[in-house]
Formats: structure tokens, sequence, C-alpha cells
């Protein structure tokens, strides 16, 4: 079958709109990553409030590693003392969350908004099959002074949730 210029201007054409229309779509996401970053990034400095049982916490956000990645210290009693890792990877956002269950799950965007960043788990280190892990993270800021950190524990198929209620320290 032999093409008519026509038809190989009209092919050119169809596989010119559709990368272009791919590319769209790739920089749509990049930016969207960046943008969960950035909100991410608007929360560096110190922190104070409550967890679900009324317990006190602070946490702190710095940047580091020359801007490429966010610290999150969570300042509790023992144990609840962690840091959690936010870096861009390419074209997305991740975190490793250094839990005080002496394991490191990684965590990726599921869901993003002007005002909250979700996170579920992809993988880890130091978890055994069914052992307790962070499971899911969500943080909401509703304005520059407060927001809200949402930890979802899963232990063998249970799921537990830890609220933090902070608001910026002045």
């Amino acid at each position: 079958m032999k093409l008519t210029r026509n038809a190989v201007r009209s092919l050119t054409t169809v596989a010119a709109v559709v990368i272009i229309v791919l590319s769209a779509d790739l920089v749509t996401a990049q930016s969207d990553a960046h943008k969960s970053f950035d909100l991410l990034k608007g929360l560096e400095g110190n922190w104070a409030g409550k967890g679900s049982e009324g317990l006190p916490v602070r946490v702190t956000f710095r940047m580091t590693a020359g801007g490429s990645a966010l610290m999150s210290e969570i300042l509790g009693r023992g144990p609840e003392n962690m840091i959690t890792m936010f870096h861009m990877d390419g074209d997305r956002l991740l975190m490793t969350h250094y839990c005080g269950a002496g394991n490191q799950p990684r965590m990726k965007v599921i869901a993003s908004d002007t005002k909250s960043v979700s996170f579920e788990f992809m993988d880890g280190t130091n978890i055994g099959p069914g052992a307790g892990h962070m499971q899911r993270v969500t943080i909401t800021q509703p304005d520059a002074n407060h927001h809200v950190e949402e930890w979802v524990f899963l232990d063998h198929g249970k799921e537990t949730k830890e609220v933090f209620v902070l608001e910026r320290e002045k």
C-alpha cells in the first residue's frame, strides 16, 4: 500500500499531537510533585502541639543537603523521637521514615492538593513479613501557622492512627 503525500502529512501531524499531549502529562506530574515538595518546605521551623492521647509533642523541619532534602524530627518521649526525610526522586516526591519501631519505611505520594500531601508505603528496610510499620502519612497545612500530621501504623493487618495537631512556635 502506497501512502499519498497528504496521508503522510496527516499521520505526522497526529504523531506530533500525541507526543505533545504525552509530554504535557509528564510535565504536569513533575510540577505537581514539586508543588507538594514546596508545600512541605513551607513547614520549615519549630512546631508544638499534642498527639492523639493529649501528650505534648514537638516537631522540627529543616532543609538540608543543599536544599534537596527536608528533614522532619518528631520529638516526643523515648522511642517517639523519629526522623523523616522528604526528597525528590526524579519526577516524584518520596519520604523515608526512621521509625521508633526500628525500621525504615519508604513512601510515595498518593494524593496532594494545595493544602495537603498523602504518602503510602511502597517498601522499606528492616520490615519482616507482617511486621509493624508506618503505612500512610497525611500532612495538612490549613494555614501558615498550623498543620496536622496523621500517621497510620500497620501491624499484622491492624491499623492504628496517631494524629499530631501542631502550631508554629514563634
